[in-house]
């Protein structure tokens, strides 16, 4: 039996969007550089319906990529009519959208509502005004704070999008972003580290020498943070990093913390803090950690990287490793000898 979630993305890149936001070109990101019609939504949604188990738990299509509740209503319509037809024959069990704030109104939300959407997405990226400006997304903090109340009126469900290591943001802005969010209660979040992308005003920023993004150990390091400020306050990250697409890999992502497993770096070095707390202090030469099975790459790292810190680090000799499925994912226990 299967109780997993799948999503159904649908792109419909760069449209609705009033601002060229510095860091976005949407064509390069989602790899999809035509706009989609209704026939192809409803072919996408029969190739993945063919690959995903009957037995799911929660099937959605999602339509990404732009602002969606910012393009011409007949166009959205068009789009939407095909999703709410499929949940009608029962196909889905839900639709998904996502948008920018300052497009969420009363009106927008009780026309999402008749079509049978159930989740909205914000693009927030910051909840700092000044970083907010030099990036150029043309919103505000109250933009924000006004559109999930909304959203929250209407009773969508709600997640919410950061980008970190945007232009004139630091950490502390960063991590502060990460503690607005959770005071306002999304029901999950994603986390975008920043990435200077081929053909953004972000690149010409670059190579100018007005921009420096992050590097890859900055990113994980901050990820990290706000996914521990999430997981406390019982908020999922339901993804942490770009996934490698036509447009996002090593030939289009000029600079910025681009990596295929960024969130595993993410897990491994949540998984070494935590053996790092259990220990510090001490002077050992033998551990043995306890895991859940499915954390022991995390536990590792790329390349054995957890297990050779710690022994260079801590002066450990050996680091004994053991499986445990009484233990939840993340969870672990250090013996020390």
């Amino acid at each position: 039996m299967s109780n997993r979630n799948y999503i159904i993305p649908v792109f419909v890149p760069h449209l609705g969007c009033p601002h060229d936001c510095v860091f976005c070109n949407q064509e390069e990101i989602t790899g999809i550089k035509k706009r989609i019609n209704p026939q192809e939504v409803n072919e996408q949604i029969n190739d993945y319906l063919a690959t995903i188990p009957k037995s799911a738990n929660r099937i959605e299509v999602a339509f990404y990529g732009g602002s969606f509740t910012a393009i011409e209503q007949e166009y959205q319509q068009q789009l939407l009519t095909v999703a709410q037809q499929r949940l009608e024959q029962d196909d889905l069990t839900g639709v998904r959208l996502s948008t920018r704030p300052d497009y969420i109104t009363s009106e927008i939300l009780k026309y999402l509502q008749e079509f049978g959407v159930t989740t909205i997405e914000l693009g927030v990226q910051s909840l700092d005004n000044q970083v907010l400006k030099a990036a150029g997304r043309g919103h505000t903090r109250l933009d924000v704070q006004k559109a999930v109340s909304l959203i929250k009126e209407y009773s969508f469900a709600l997640g919410l999008q950061m980008m970190p290591g945007l232009p004139q943001s630091t950490v502390e802005s960063d991590l502060r972003t990460g503690r607005e969010i959770i005071a306002l209660t999304p029901d999950f979040v994603r986390i975008y580290p920043t990435l200077v992308i081929k053909g953004t005003k972000l690149e010409g920023l670059y190579q100018q020498g007005d921009y420096q993004p992050l590097v890859l150990s900055q990113a994980v390091d901050l990820v990290a943070r706000l996914v521990v400020k999430f997981r406390k306050a019982a908020i999922p990250v339901i993804r942490v990093g770009l996934q490698p697409s036509e447009g996002v890999n090593k030939d289009e992502v000029i600079a910025g913390p681009f990596h295929s497993s960024f969130r595993q770096l993410v897990d491994s070095k949540l998984m070494l803090d935590k053996v790092i707390k259990q220990i510090k202090a001490q002077k050992l030469e033998k551990i043995t950690v306890i895991i859940n099975p499915k954390d022991e790459s995390n536990l590792r790292g790329q390349k054995n990287k957890n297990l050779i810190y710690l022994k260079e680090n801590y002066d450990l000799k050996q680091i004994n490793i053991e499986a445990s499925r009484a233990l939840a994912r993340g969870e672990i226990k250090v013996l020390t000898e």
